[in-house]
């Protein structure tokens, strides 16, 4: 029964055991999922195929344990069920013939009893979680025909058995592991019967490197060699190939010239060596006899195209040439023989061509010219052309109106003007494009307020023009965005309010406008997945919500020129991708979704654009604010962050003893603050600190020694109160230069405590002696007497004397 709704039959297991006579079980498509009740022990007399695959989306659980006591099984099929955990170390089921349990969640090694099933002939584990690496025991599995582990974790050397013994192998595929080591060593010594049988041979996406062995042209039926993203590093050797259809060597360290044997693979179909180091002149010779040549891919390399301007491609039927990074050497034109070919894909970006693009261009579907000198007009696009990246070039006039079918529009980086009305309003159309990126032009006037049409974008950018006005309202109905980039324009007003309806939002670039008011709450609330916010240098003010610590995704958090006050939230721990490692999928999904992008930050100083490893970068940049009290604790428990920006505010108190905490700390400015007492001593243990600024602040005493810091230059550390040691010039003298905090503990209190004590004590002594004296006087007459005599006796003589010099200075003058 396949492709019936049974997703209600929560019994259908036992329905089953009603049946101790069956031997074929099919459910293909069913949405069944299994229960806890095991089948009864008829069934495992008698059941010899179970295909129970493509259930759809239930919940992850172990395989149930059953299946594998079925001991006359011969056909097993589980794929994309979403089991979870080992697959059984332990099995009953030694007559398998073919097993397929591909697409699921195992994360076991291998079993062994698998390697010992001598009737297999087909195992399929493709898109697991496998791990380990693969025994040499599966030389055993002499009957097999088919291994398909695709997209596991498994590591290590490929075992030699798989080439010397399995004489009836036709497909392997090994690709996407992380298997090592030298491919001819395993590919250098096969069988002839291997050589014999093997049609398709995939290891791509592993770490092998060397070279082509001189053996793979002794393969009698091979049709597909895939050898792409692995580390092969020596010059192309095609020798003697056999009569491929397939040939995949992209993304590798591939060096030298294109061999001319190339044009003698006459059933060659598709050949990629995209992103390799190949040099050289490619000639009409390497087509000569690829008259079947449907795909040619090899953008990425050094290569100079050398044909006649007559020049006819034999490979009538191609529909996909990329020739990215070439010299086309035809005068810097698009070469006139490509208007021949019935092309889908062209990619000639980065070759250098100039001049006006030719209109018989324009028909084909997808379409890379970037990173080129073309110019002029671009004529409106109401064509078949749904993939369009012209950025990089010199294009001018208004922004030409495309189809409502198209996907993805890249017009970066140009000279178009105007406004964006009649490009985004006029059609009266609903787009199905997700991905628009305008940035780098000379577009002016106000956003327009039109988006609804536009809800299929996933990736937005506006950036670098001269754009004005509101951020419109109808902008929340592109729930579906991930990345939006506003930056670098004349926009101004308050974020509106309708972008929280964009919850799935991973990057807000909204830096360099003239935006006011404060960060919205919503904005901390309503966007979990944000990873990158950058706000600075605008006119946005308020204190710093507490609402932002939602945001644990977040791995750039730049609110820099700005007018921020208050203190920074001490719930900036929650902002666990800076505080944790993060897993390689959760790098992937970022890479994945924000792929093509990119951003700037101010780091170490500088300004820094970060595109293919923006999914690595992790910064806060709150400098230039109105920001006080003191620098939190919990930032230092950020320990992934690479990048701390707090210069330029009022932020007072001591630098955090837990600051050399942050070890993955690459650069740290705490300039031009009012920072006191002295630098921590956890600063020696900051290895990766390669930019340290905290002058002009009131620190005080010895500067931290390591290597680190001594490299540092002085104005890191100038316009503090009395800071001293290298990288300054001056030096700390034990006796009355600063101090560090350990010193103070040890030594430094106690002198304190004595100078403090003596003016204690000569004050209460004077305090009490002229008590003494005064109550003498009080109680003591004769005293009281005496005293009064005393003193107008020595009241007469000063005055006396005074008056006389009084008068002879009176007579000296007159």
């Amino acid at each position: 029964m396949n492709n019936v709704n049974l997703s209600r039959a929560s019994n259908w297991q036992q329905v089953i055991n009603t049946l101790p006579s069956l031997v074929e079980l099919r459910f293909t498509y069913c949405s069944l999922h299994f229960s806890k009740p095991p089948l009864n022990n008829n069934i495992t007399t008698s059941l010899a195929i179970l295909d129970i695959s493509d259930q759809g989306k239930f919940r992850s659980f172990a395989i149930p344990s059953w299946i594998f006591r079925l001991n006359n099984l011969i056909y097993l099929v589980l794929r994309g069920y979403s089991f979870y955990g080992p697959i059984p170390n332990i099995s009953n089921s030694t007559k398998l013939q073919r097993i397929d349990l591909s697409f699921n969640n195992f994360n076991s090694t291998i079993p062994d009893w698998l390697y010992s099933l001598k009737d297999l002939e087909f195992l399929n584990l493709r898109g697991n979680y496998l791990q380990g690496t693969l025994s040499n025991g599966i030389a055993n599995l002499t009957s097999l025909n088919t291994l398909d582990l695709t997209t596991n974790h498994l590591s290590g050397e490929i075992p030699r058995g798989i080439t010397a013994n399995l004489c009836k192998m036709q497909s392997l595929d090994l690709s996407g592991n992380n298997f090592q080591g030298e491919i001819s060593d395993w590919f250098g010594n096969m069988s002839d019967c291997f050589l014999g049988s093997l049609e398709y041979l995939n290891l791509a996406r592993n770490q092998l490197s060397g070279h082509l062995p001189a053996q793979f042209g002794d393969f009698k039926s091979h049709k597909s060699i895939g050898l792409d993203s692995n580390n092969l590093s020596i010059p192309i050797n095609t020798g003697k190939l056999p009569p491929l259809e397939s040939l995949y060597l992209d993304d590798n360290n591939l060096i030298g010239n294109l061999p001319e044997s190339f044009g003698q693979l006459l059933n060659l179909k598709y050949l990629n060596i995209e992103d390799n180091k190949l040099e050289g002149v490619v000639s009409e010779i390497h087509f000569a006899n690829l008259t079947k040549l449907k795909q040619f891919s090899a953008s990425g390399n050094h290569l100079t195209l050398n044909v006649s301007p007559d020049w006819v491609p034999p490979f009538e039927k191609i529909y996909l040439l990329a020739l990215g990074s070439w010299d086309l050497s035809e005068g810097g034109q698009i070469p006139t023989w490509i208007e021949k070919l019935n092309l889908n894909k062209l990619d000639l970006s980065s070759t250098g061509i100039s001049g006006i693009v030719p209109s018989w261009i324009w028909k084909i579907i997808y379409l890379d010219l970037s990173h080129n000198q073309l110019h002029d007009n671009i004529p409106n696009l109401i064509s078949d052309t749904r993939y369009i990246y012209l950025s990089s070039n010199r294009f001018t006039g208004s922004l030409p109106q495309v189809s409502a079918d198209v996907s993805e529009i890249d017009l970066s980086n140009n000279s178009f003007s105007g406004g964006l009305s009649h490009f985004l309003c006029e059609m009266n159309e609903t787009y199905s494009t997700d991905f628009l990126h305008l940035g780098g032009n000379q577009l002016s006037g106000e956003i327009p307020d039109c988006w609804m049409r536009w809800s299929s974008l996933t990736y937005l950018n506006l950036g670098n023009n001269i754009l004005s006005g509101n951020i419109p309202n109808s902008i929340g109905f592109l729930k579906g965005l991930r990345s939006l980039n506003l930056n670098n324009n004349k926009i101004f007003g308050r974020l509106p309010f309708s972008l929280r309806n964009c919850t799935l939002l991973m990057k807000i670039d909204l830096g360099n406008n003239d935006l006011y008011g404060s960060i919205p709450s919503w904005m901390g609330t309503g966007i979990a997945d944000l990873k990158f916010l950058i706000l600075r240098s605008n006119k946005l003010s308020g204190e710093i919500s507490l609402d932002i610590c939602h945001l644990n995704s977040l791995q750039i958090l730049d609110l820099s020129d700005n007018r921020f006050s208050g203190i920074i939230p001490s719930c900036v721990d929650n902002f666990t991708a800076m505080a944790t490692k993060r897993s390689l999928s959760q790098y992937m999904e970022t890479y994945i979704w924000l792929f093509g992008d990119s951003a700037s930050v101010v780091t170490k100083g500088s300004v820094l654009k970060y595109d293919n490893t923006l999914a690595l970068v992790t910064n806060i940049d709150l400098s230039n604010n109105n920001l006080s009290g003191g620098i939190p604790e919990e930032l230092t428990s950020l320990v992934e962050l690479r990048s701390l920006n707090l210069s330029g505010n009022h932020f007072a108190g001591l630098i955090p003893q837990s600051i050399g905490d942050m070890r993955q700390l690459e650069s740290l400015d705490l300039s031009r603050n009012s920072l006191s007492g002295e630098m921590p001593n956890s600063f020696r243990g900051m290895s990766s600190l390669n930019y340290l600024n905290v002058s002009y602040n009131h620190l005080i005493g010895r500067i931290p020694e390591s290597t680190q810091i001594r490299g540092f230059n002085a104005s890191s550390f100038i316009g503090n109160d009395d800071l001293c040691g290298p990288p300054l010039t001056s030096n700390c003298s034990s006796s009355d230069g600063p101090k560090n905090r350990e010193d103070n503990h040890e030594s430094g209190d106690r002198p304190s405590s004595k100078i403090e004590w003596l003016y204690v004590f000569v004050s209460l002594g004077y305090a009490v002696g002229l008590s003494v004296f005064c109550t003498t006087l009080i109680f003591k007459k004769s005293w009281r007497e005496a005293y009064y005599e005393f003193m107008e006796e020595m009241w007469n003589k000063v005055y006396v004397y005074f008056y006389l010099k009084w008068k002879k200075l009176r007579k000296t003058s007159g």
